[in-house]
């Protein structure tokens, strides 16, 4: 609901706080197309996630750690 309730408006830039997080696999991969679409239609967004697989998807990758950016590319 919150992903929907999110991007209802299409937004230019969604923040997504773990989207996937509490969700199972068949779910989360769901949410994951739908977010790559939105992208592909020119969304901006920026997801916070502790799951590499779905970071890997990304086009920039920000890590950080103890509060400092460690890596980013």
């Amino acid at each position: 609901v919150a992903v929907a309730r999110a991007v209802i408006t299409r937004p230019r830039l969604l923040l997504a706080d773990e989207p996937t997080g509490a969700l199972h696999s068949g779910q989360a991969r769901t949410i994951m197309d739908l977010l790559g679409e939105l992208h592909g239609e020119g969304m901006t967004i920026i997801q916070v996630t502790h799951n590499e697989l779905y970071a890997n998807e990304a086009q920039r990758i920000v890590n950080l750690r103890d509060g400092w950016i460690e890596k980013a590319g």
